[in-house]
């Protein structure tokens, strides 16, 4: 927009309304009446009156109740507020929504439940001399977080320290065996024993949750022998496993034919106690037949050893009459000819029964028809 009038040819000074450039004092007067009312006085350009102190009530009232939204705040379920006033620590605020004055209180958040992970790797000696390199991690959370804001000054490198320290102290106290295989979460939960505990010496605030041993392995140099340790370890594990195998299959066999034997011996001892004591019996019995007839008895018993022994007999010896001569009967080759004859002439009577006795009457028959004969 233009000072000057639209129809006039002369400038015109926005300040006074006079020709010619502004009069600074006449300006700073001007502006002191138009602020005036601040400081309670009237304008001197005799307009009309204001109201300085219900404007400057209302000034204040929107500066307390912005002074005041200002020190509202919200603490999440997971965390918790640490309030200092003028730099001294006053209370822990806990979840929930929460005020304090801005200026003069100041409040620091920290989450409490959140998983934090610090990593450390180191190179170290075991307890048989031998080196190692072993990596772990390490989960903790800030569960006092006064503590851990206003003990420690740096928290987190003592963690770091107190860290590698703990692995050091537990790796050294152990053989390599131990670190590089089985003996690996007995490590890591030592060392979080003692992490733990040089933390809370420390004051830090700080809570491990869990120690894990990411990694064991023997330095690059001797990797190769390693593997051929390990892999004759794992060789023996597996043989000792067959092994148990084997034991657990044979063993029980084993004793099943223990106890069956043991059971055959028990039947066999009854079974010969038992035929002892029929034998005596019946020796008893032969005693009171033989005092009755002894001649009778003793006939008898000849001829019952005679029978038993000719049946279980295949050969028989036959003193022919009135000759010198002795004849020998091979009744079971006899036998087994005459099965093979009668096979091949009837087809049909596969099953018949020869007896050797029989045989041997026919025979007998047939030497005595000959003997008569001559």
């Amino acid at each position: 927009m233009s000072w000057n009038n639209n129809g006039n040819n002369g400038s015109r000074d926005p300040w006074g309304g006079k020709d010619g450039p502004p009069d600074i004092d006449e300006a700073l007067k001007k502006f002191r009446e138009q602020f005036s009312f601040l400081f309670g006085k009237r304008s001197s350009s005799g307009g009309g009156d204001f109201k300085p102190r219900k404007i400057l009530t209302s000034t204040l009232a929107v500066i307390s109740i912005l002074y005041a939204a200002l020190g509202i705040y919200t603490v999440d379920a997971q965390e918790q507020a640490v309030v200092l006033r003028f730099g001294e620590y006053v209370n822990t605020k806990g979840p929930g929504i929460h005020w304090n004055p801005p200026i003069i209180d100041t409040r620091t958040i920290v989450n409490t439940e959140k998983l934090f992970t610090h990593t450390a790797t180191s190179s170290m000696l075991t307890k048989d001399e031998n080196i190692v390199i072993v990596e772990i991690g390490v989960q903790y959370k800030k569960s006092n977080p006064v503590n851990y804001l206003l003990e420690a000054s740096t928290p987190d490198d003592s963690l770091a320290q107190a860290s590698e320290a703990a692995l050091r102290h537990v790796v050294g106290s152990n053989i390599m065996d131990d670190v590089l295989t089985t003996g690996r979460e007995q490590i890591a939960f030592d060392v979080k024993d003692r992490l733990q505990q040089r933390l809370d010496d420390y004051l830090t605030g700080i809570e491990v949750v869990t120690v894990n041993v990411k990694e064991s392995k023997p330095p690059d140099a001797v990797r190769e022998a390693f593997d051929d340790v390990v892999k004759a370890r794992e060789d023996e594990v597996r043989l000792r496993n067959q092994a148990e195998t084997y034991a657990n299959e044979v063993v029980p066999i084993a004793r099943g034919d223990a106890q069956r034997t043991i059971q055959d011996a028990e039947g066999y001892k009854n079974k010969v106690i038992a035929e002892a004591e029929g034998d005596a019996s019946r020796f008893s019995q032969l005693l009171v037949e033989y005092k009755k007839a002894p001649e009778v008895t003793r006939q008898r018993l000849y001829l019952d050893a005679v029978q038993s022994v000719m049946d279980s007999s295949t050969k028989v010896m036959i003193d022919v009459q009135d000759g010198n001569n002795i004849l020998y009967l091979p009744l079971d080759k006899i036998a087994s000819a005459a099965v093979a004859a009668d096979r091949n002439n009837s087809s049909s009577n596969n099953d018949q029964d020869i007896s050797i006795g029989d045989i041997t009457d026919q025979v007998i028959e047939e030497i005595r028809k000959r003997q008569e004969r001559r």
